[in-house]
């Protein structure tokens, strides 16, 4: 399949956060753990508010038949001096699963590569959700020339209250 694959607006919000309440269900189901809060309605904001901002970029993939919305990637701008400056991270990917292995995941890996080299990023890290659960996952971002850089990701929630 060759999905087509736009850059996504504010307009596009609710479709990206459908698919990330998708993918959040989906690592939780697998790992048998709530390891995230998901609102859909605060997500859709959240989205449509980061887009706006231009902080936040998505590539939305849609099949060419239908234009229903069958993935997307996001990406964001980090800085590190071990990676000698700016870098873009990718915090979400993801494909409906009737579309796996189909080239859509391809697809938006190689987007976001050529929007990469656009900005100047020198590269992109990603972090995969846990394995061994996602050892699937693993494999498709080393056969897209990904390479293990380090360990676990962590976290540390901030009480704003």
């Amino acid at each position: 399949m060759h999905p087509t694959i736009i850059c996504a607006t504010p307009e596009n919000a609710r479709d990206i956060a459908v698919m990330t309440g998708e993918l959040l269900h989906e690592i939780m189901e697998r790992i048998n753990v709530k390891a995230f809060r998901f609102h859909q309605d605060e997500t859709e904001t959240r989205a449509a508010e980061l887009l706006s901002r231009g902080v936040y970029y998505v590539f939305l993939a849609k099949d060419p038949a239908t234009g229903e919305a069958i993935g997307f990637i996001s990406l964001y701008e980090s800085y590190a001096l071990y990676a000698e400056g700016a870098y873009g991270t990718i915090p979400e990917l993801y494909v409906r699963p009737p579309y796996r292995s189909m080239g859509v995941g391809v697809a938006l890996l190689k987007r976001a590569k050529d929007f990469a080299a656009s900005r100047g990023w020198k590269r992109l890290e990603v972090t995969t959700p846990p394995l061994p659960e996602f050892d699937r996952t693993l494999n498709f971002y080393e056969r897209h020339t990904f390479e293990i850089s380090g360990g676990r990701k962590l976290k540390s929630d901030i009480d704003l209250s």
